[in-house]
């Protein structure tokens, strides 16, 4: 099960539409998922309405959140998604093999067989969640509330039984034209991170949309920008996940 779960204020301003990408990425089966960090104002609305276009196509959820809650709205959102992939694929096998609609309209002695049954998958499915934060100047303000988010959600994974793997993306990169930055290649030793955002250089631009795309690509190939992409051959990682230990 493949997510991307994309944290932002909204507001983007380079290439391509974030809501596309998001809908290319859901054809490729990738779920994408958005958390908000937004700020008051005509800008906050804005990028608000950006947010949830962006969930919609992109065939998940989004949430805005204050800094003080965006632990425990990552880890909501990334269990919710989960749950509702699972719940939607039971849906199709009832409906093809029983000529049901969906499992409320099973009898209520089936009905909870196939509950169990899905929560079951939902701690067992493995996972993938590819997290692209924003690191754009007007989220400089709330990058240490991301880092100690990304912490706890990593404690979550860890506590499900099924395979869980991680990537982590921000965007822009230091130079113009570099969409998005691999920090940390898929791995599922989600222990010992302790700086992620300690030499990030913050920039104006918000290419949302590319930097969606540079993940689909991560996810079909392991690659970005074409080419084989670890942290420990990348020298522009900017600090972000500098300490990471795998």
């Amino acid at each position: 099960m493949k997510q991307i779960l994309l944290i932002t204020d909204g507001c983007s301003n380079v290439g391509q539409s974030p809501v596309m990408t998001a809908s290319l990425a859901r054809q490729e089966g990738i779920t994408v998922n958005v958390i908000g960090i937004v700020d008051y104002g005509t800008i906050g609305e804005l990028g608000s309405l950006e947010i949830r276009e962006i969930a919609k196509a992109g065939g998940g959820m989004s949430q805005l959140s204050g800094t003080e809650k965006l632990a425990q709205t990552m880890q909501m959102m990334t269990r919710k998604t989960v749950v509702q992939t699972i719940q939607q694929a039971v849906n199709r096998e009832l409906k093809h093999i029983l000529g049901k609609t969906s499992v409320e309209d099973l009898p209520p002695d089936k009905r909870s067989e196939v509950v169990e049954v899905v929560d079951e998958l939902t701690e067992t499915t493995p996972l993938e969640i590819a997290l692209l934060i924003d690191a754009s100047a007007s989220m400089k303000p709330k990058l240490a509330a991301v880092e100690e988010a990304i912490r706890d959600l990593m404690i979550s994974l860890n506590a499900r039984e099924g395979m869980s793997r991680l990537a982590v993306f921000h965007f822009p990169g230091r130079h113009g034209g570099e969409d998005a930055v691999l920090d940390q290649g898929w791995t599922s030793d989600l222990s010992g991170v302790r700086s992620l955002f300690q030499h990030m250089a913050m920039r104006g631009a918000t290419p949302t949309g590319p930097a969606i795309l540079k993940v689909i690509d991560f996810f079909r190939y392991g690659t970005i920008n074409g080419n084989q992409t670890r942290p420990e051959d990348n020298d522009e990682r900017e600090g972000m996940l500098g300490d990471y230990v795998v």
